[in-house]
C-alpha cells in the first residue's frame, strides 16, 4: 500500500507557502502564485522548508484525502517553480497551426479554420522549424490547466487510425489499423 500522503514536500528559499483559516494553501513562487481549497478534515502545516499534510483518522475516505492533497500541493510547489508543458503534433497534408493576434489558428482538413483562444493563465506557441510537423506548445503553471487546454486542442481532430492524421501529443504512439484488401 502506498504511503505518498506521509512524505513532506520540500520546497527552495524562493517559494512560499501559506495556509488560512478556511484551509486555502497559497503557494507563490518565480512563475506566479496557485490556491487551492484542501479539504477541511486534512491539516496542513508549513515548516521552514518543507510542507507537512496530515489526516485525522485512517478512514478509507481520509487515506484517500490524504494523498489526494498532498499530490495537489506537490503539483502546486513544482508548478510555481519550473511550470507545466505539453507538445502537440500535427500530422496530415495540409494540417497547419499558427499564431493570429493572441489565438492558435488551425487547418485539420474541416472547411473552415479553427480559431482557438486559451485561457488569459496558459501560453500557446507553435514551432514550424521542427520538419514537416508543425508542433503546438502548450505551457503554464497549473498542470491540471495545461492538461485540460492541451486536451481540448487535441479534440479538434483526434488522431485516426488508418492513417494517423490528426492531432497528438508529441510522445503518443497511435496504433495504425490495417486498411481494406483486394478482393482476388
Amino acid at each position: 500500500m502506498a504511503r505518498i500522503g506521509n512524505n513532506p514536500i520540500p520546497f527552495d528559499d524562493e517559494v512560499s507557502v501559506s495556509v488560512d483559516d478556511a484551509n486555502v494553501v497559497t503557494v507563490e513562487g518565480p512563475k506566479g502564485t496557485l490556491s487551492e481549497q484542501v479539504d477541511p478534515e486534512m491539516t496542513v502545516e508549513v515548516h521552514d522548508d518543507h510542507v507537512v499534510v496530515r489526516r485525522p483518522t485512517d478512514q478509507k475516505r481520509h487515506r484517500s484525502l490524504h494523498g489526494l492533497s498532498r499530490s495537489l500541493l506537490v503539483n502546486m510547489v513544482e508548478g510555481v517553480t519550473d511550470g507545466y508543458k505539453k507538445e502537440l503534433k500535427i500530422i496530415g497534408v495540409g494540417y497547419r497551426a499558427q499564431m493570429s493576434n493572441g489565438a492558435l489558428e488551425v487547418s485539420l482538413g474541416y472547411s473552415h479554420p479553427i480559431f482557438f483562444l486559451p485561457p488569459s493563465d496558459i501560453s500557446v506557441s507553435v514551432d514550424s522549424d521542427r520538419g514537416q510537423d508543425d508542433i503546438i506548445m502548450v505551457e503554464g503553471i497549473d498542470k491540471e490547466l495545461v492538461g485540460q487546454v492541451a486536451a481540448k486542442i487535441r479534440s479538434l481532430r483526434p488522431p485516426e487510425p488508418y492513417q494517423g492524421k490528426g492531432v497528438r501529443y508529441v510522445d503518443e504512439h497511435v496504433p495504425l489499423k490495417a486498411g481494406k484488401t483486394a478482393a482476388r
